[in-house]
């Protein structure tokens, strides 16, 4: 059977996709690896989600199950606990997919796939810790499975590797349950999260984050007993002398999170290594034609809201794609990195279309300009901080002379 869109994720990202395009009047499949749709919000009891895409503050679970609802009400095909395996791309813009499920293998072939498989928790294997590896050891995201789907409190006296939005949450989790959060521990000179979170996690619980240190090995034989945490230096390398035991029961690994990419750089999809996701035009289309990628697998947000724009954006990529064989563009216009600006995304834009960049800087700074030289065009803000994704929308009248695009962050007074 040949498909209009094929989604391979049935996260945020996915569902939407999912849901756009069918209601575009494509043909659409979406398969998911788990053995139910919603991802990772399923788990997320904590408020934040919505606000912007439903105008209104849900929780996780209220915010995707309203897009599983809508799958369901539509009657959007779709598979669980379905792995797929390998990608093709066959001539005439098709693909062909092998798909595993339990009982079966198959194939099947589309014109356009959408993939939202979201992202991986980095683990203690890459994060520099030595010792052995007793229980009580967790990522984040499994420990906020644990606690948020299971009812299971994994520890009492923790330790938190690392400042992500996630790890923040789960230090309040732990709080709220009781537990008692011994440190938060980031190698950087800044938090890893959004300030929010910060200061509703952890200011607000008394939790301490100790900024530019690291956590340099796990003790204990069966069960965690202990880390030894050292101060870095500019170059986050560990300052001899600084060396301190905090006894605890459990250690938990919030490193941030990296693009699951591995299918499509099998395939040959061109990788960014800023973002560790893919390289895409305004559409979210990758080197390979009729290949869309969207939310984490795309690269790292900080709100769900923004990944379900993103897979809504893939699934007017790929009506295009279907409706004229092809993106219909001129030429691409490259995106480059300036002053202070970690990635970008997307990568080419035509000047054909208005377009929304996404962008991350590389180290905090207060009083600053986010700018496009080339058109004169800037924003004022107060403060960029690494961990919050700054949006900058652009129409195509503005870009469509360019040769390149620059943005760049400039300092008041500049």
């Amino acid at each position: 059977m040949m498909y209009d869109v094929i989604v391979i994720g049935g996260g945020p990202a996915g569902l939407a996709a999912a849901i756009k395009s069918f209601e575009y009047g494509l043909k659409t499949l979406l398969i998911e690896v788990n053995d139910r749709l919603g991802g990772i919000p399923l788990q997320c009891i904590h408020p934040g989600f919505g606000i912007h895409y439903f105008g209104e503050d849900l929780t996780g679970t209220e915010f995707i199950y309203r897009l599983i609802e809508k799958v369901k009400k539509l009657g959007i095909e779709h598979m669980l606990r379905a792995f797929v395996m390998d990608i093709d791309v066959l001539a005439h813009n098709r693909k062909k997919l092998k798909v595993i499920t339990p009982g079966r293998a198959f194939e099947v072939e589309t014109k356009t796939i959408i993939y939202a498989a979201g992202a991986r928790e980095r683990h203690v294997f890459e994060v520099g810790i030595t010792g052995y590896r007793p229980a009580g050891v967790y990522t984040a995201g499994e420990a906020q499975a644990l606690m948020d789907l299971y009812g299971l409190l994994p520890g009492e006296e923790i330790v938190i590797v690392g400042s992500g939005d996630v790890g923040l949450i789960m230090a309040r989790r732990f709080a709220l349950e009781g537990a008692k959060v011994k440190a938060v521990v980031e190698i950087m000179p800044w938090p890893g999260g959004l300030t929010r979170n910060v200061i509703q996690c952890l200011h607000d619980f008394g939790i301490p984050i100790l900024l530019s240190h690291a956590v340099v090995k796990i003790h204990g034989s069966k069960r965690v007993e202990g880390v030894t945490i050292v101060k870095v230096d500019e170059d986050l390398r560990p300052i001899p002398g600084t060396e301190e035991f905090v006894e605890c029961d459990t250690v938990i690994i919030a490193a941030g999170l990296v693009p699951n990419v591995d299918l499509l750089r099998m395939v040959g999809v061109v990788i960014d290594p800023a973002t560790r996701g893919p390289k895409v035009n305004e559409l979210l289309e990758t080197n390979i034609p009729g290949i869309f990628v969207a939310g984490n697998a795309l690269v790292i947000n900080d709100l769900v809201d923004n990944v379900v724009e993103q897979g809504e954006l893939a699934a007017y990529g790929a009506k295009l794609f279907i409706e004229n064989d092809g993106i219909p563009a001129s030429r691409w216009i490259p995106v480059r990195r300036g002053r202070n600006v970690r990635l970008i995304v997307p990568h080419y834009v035509s000047g054909e279309r208005d377009v929304k960049l996404y962008i991350r800087v590389s180290r905090p700074e207060r009083d600053v300009y986010v700018a496009i030289p080339e058109i004169g065009k800037k924003i004022y803000m107060a403060r960029v901080m690494p961990a919050e994704m700054i949006t900058f929308s652009v129409s195509h009248r503005e870009i469509n002379s360019l040769n390149f695009l620059t943005v760049e962050v400039i300092r008041h007074g500049d």
